[in-house]
This record gives C-alpha cells, sequence and structure tokens, in this order.
C-alpha cells in the first residue's frame, strides 16, 4: 500500500493546480491544451511542458465547460433492425470508435424503436448531450435528412441517397457523406462473370429499400441490360444478410429448372451460405457454379482464406467509420466548414472500390 506522500506525488494534478503552479487562468490552460488559435505558440508550449513533467490529464467535465463541447458524438438505430448482433455493424463501430480514442471522445449509442427514431433525433441533437452525430443505414427517401437539417448540430450519413454525387435527396439538401461505389462495383463484378460466359446470374441481395442494395441491385441490372441480356427479377433474393439467409436462397435458386450458374453476394456473410448451398447440392463452387462477393474486410472472414479464395469487390467497413469520424470531427471542430459549396467539395467523398479475381470464378 503507497503511503500518502507516493499517492501525492503519482496522482494526476488538476486543472486548478497546473493553473496555479502556471501562473494563468484555468481558461487560459484548458484552451492552450486543446489548441485553441488565440492562445500564443510561447504559451501553449509551456503550458503543454509543464502538463506533461506534472502527468496532468484532463478532466473531461471541465473539458467540456472551457469549450463548450459535450466530447461525444452520436449514433441512433432502430432495435428492429438488430445492428449490434451484425458483425458489419461491430467493425464499422470498432472503426469509429478507434478514432475517437485518439481524440480523447466518447460515442453514445442509442437503440430507440422505429416509429420514435425521428423524435430521438431531436431529441439527442436539443439535449447538448453529443456534438455531432453518424448516420447508418441510409433508405430510399430517407427522412432523417429533413429532420436533421432543420437542427443545430453536424452530422454526416454513411452512404448517400442518390449514386448521383449532385442530387443528396428529394429536397436537394447539401449534406456530408461517406460512401463506396456500390453501384460501379456490381456492374463490374456483374460483367466479369458475363464477360466469363455466365448469362444466368443471381444477386442475392439485402433489403432494397436500404440505398446500398438498392444501388448494387442497379449496377447488377444495368451491367445485364448494356450487355444485351435480361434482367429477371426472380434472379434477386431480397432478405437480411445472414449466412442462413445466405443458404436459403441459394438453395432455392439451385433447385430450379434453370439454375444460375454464378451468383453474386452482397456481403461474404452472405457468401459463406451459397457456398454451403452449392456444395449440399453436390456441386464444386467456382468450377461448377461461380460466386463473386462484396468483402466488406472483415478480420475474421477473410475472402482469400476460404476454400476457394473468393473473388471480391472490396472495401473496408472499419476504415469506412473511422473516416466519417474523422470527417465529422473537424465539422464539429471548424464550424464555418458547414456550408453547402464546403461540404460539397471537402465532405462528400464516394470510394472506391478493388475487384479481386480469386478462384471462387471460372469460364463457363
Amino acid at each position: 500500500m503507497p503511503d500518502g506522500r507516493e499517492y501525492k506525488q503519482n496522482r494526476a494534478m488538476s486543472l486548478k493546480e497546473l493553473s496555479r503552479k502556471l501562473g494563468l487562468s484555468q481558461t487560459t490552460v484548458s484552451r492552450a491544451l486543446n489548441g485553441y488559435p488565440e492562445v500564443g505558440a510561447k504559451t501553449r508550449e509551456r503550458v503543454l511542458k509543464v502538463a506533461a513533467e506534472m502527468n496532468y490529464r484532463p478532466n473531461r467535465f471541465a473539458k467540456s465547460l472551457a469549450t463548450g463541447k459535450s466530447g461525444h458524438i452520436g449514433i441512433i438505430f432502430p432495435v428492429e433492425r438488430k445492428l449490434l448482433a451484425t458483425p458489419l455493424f461491430n467493425e464499422f463501430l470498432s472503426g469509429i470508435s478507434q478514432f475517437l480514442v485518439e481524440k480523447d471522445m466518447d460515442l453514445t449509442i442509442m437503440p430507440v424503436k422505429a416509429e420514435q427514431e425521428l423524435q430521438a433525433y431531436r431529441a439527442l441533437a436539443n439535449s447538448g448531450r453529443v456534438d455531432g452525430l453518424i448516420l447508418s443505414t441510409p433508405q430510399l427517401n430517407d427522412p432523417r435528412i429533413a429532420c436533421l437539417s432543420d437542427l443545430d448540430v453536424p452530422y454526416i450519413m454513411h452512404g448517400r441517397l442518390h449514386p448521383d454525387d449532385t442530387v443528396n435527396d428529394p429536397g436537394h439538401v447539401t449534406f456530408p457523406y461517406l460512401d463506396i461505389d456500390n453501384q460501379g462495383a456490381f456492374e463490374r463484378a456483374t460483367r466479369l462473370l458475363i464477360d466469363m460466359g455466365h448469362e444466368n446470374i443471381a444477386l442475392v441481395n439485402d433489403d432494397p429499400h436500404l440505398t446500398f442494395a438498392h444501388h448494387r441491385l442497379t449496377g447488377y441490372r444495368m451491367a445485364l441490360e448494356n450487355c444485351g441480356l435480361k434482367f429477371r427479377p426472380e434472379n434477386v433474393y431480397s432478405d437480411e444478410m445472414t449466412e442462413e439467409r445466405g443458404f436459403h436462397a441459394a438453395s432455392v435458386a439451385l433447385r430450379k429448372s434453370r439454375p444460375p450458374t454464378a451468383f453474386l453476394a452482397s456481403s461474404i456473410i452472405l457468401a459463406l451460405g451459397i457456398k454451403r448451398a452449392i456444395r449440399e447440392s453436390g456441386l464444386r463452387p467456382g468450377r461448377d457454379v461461380s460466386i463473386i462477393t462484396h468483402d466488406d474486410e472483415l478480420p475474421y472472414l477473410q475472402a482469400n482464406k476460404f476454400n476457394p479464395p473468393l473473388t471480391a469487390v472490396t472495401s473496408s467497413i472499419c476504415r469506412a467509420g473511422y473516416l466519417i469520424a474523422s470527417k465529422l470531427h473537424t465539422l464539429i471542430e471548424s464550424p464555418e466548414l458547414y456550408q453547402p459549396a464546403s461540404i460539397q467539395k471537402n465532405f462528400q467523398q464516394v470510394l472506391e472500390i478493388d475487384l479481386i479475381v480469386r478462384n471462387s470464378t471460372s469460364a463457363r
């Protein structure tokens, strides 16, 4: 047990004690520690040096009082979607959390009933408990944009409402987002299969009311029609992205009189089920039936570790979470950037997707 003298020597110093040591006001010290430009460079350097020497760690409440910020960003989601049980959403949260740890910020997660979602956004935005909001899983004609555009809190969306960058929503509200080129990725993947001689291609997708799934369906359909092939709605299977749903969809497809020779999967988890269904049908994945998946680069489900290794369109959802948190942090710290021209130039980003060809695809 350390004696009182050792405890006093090792404990973290308070802001009040640090200010007294420096002979400066607590406000000046706090602003110096947080990089405010009105504090001179020499003063800031001196404050940082003494803070390090004296083992100072900022108190969250004191920091909030000094900056007028809570140090929290928020995510609201309807409990009906069970997002916390999905590997993709958890990997997205992991990326967000990595950035927030670097900035000594916290994440507020609020599950609500679907019918109370807009009310929850208004309440959280007006409460002062968060400095900004991250919106996930956008839907076609998403009502959250109009709701948040009337509130005084910065936000950013993971995804877009339309694949056309110049149109953000039916009301033409300019808002920040980070997305991947879902339409382009699935158009490329479908074209690859067509170039290999496949004509009967099935798509196993998520709910088409979700914009990313709608964009993937659009890319798939465009590739078929641009290559002179008929789009067949019966070849599209839309459901939750689970292994069991992938297995069920592929099993149904493979029992048809004219089964598909190739599958496109909207997630690597769906691809697990598709591959199992192919094997249980007495066929060989990659030889008899081809598979291309979207790969969110989950650390424990790697496309190149499958047997056979999966051809995939790839983009890290963890990296997306990190980048989104970074962009939102910039908007929180520099509210003057939250203007339409600046948002369009700096805060609307579409990440390209790599198409990596492996052994799960073969020519007909």
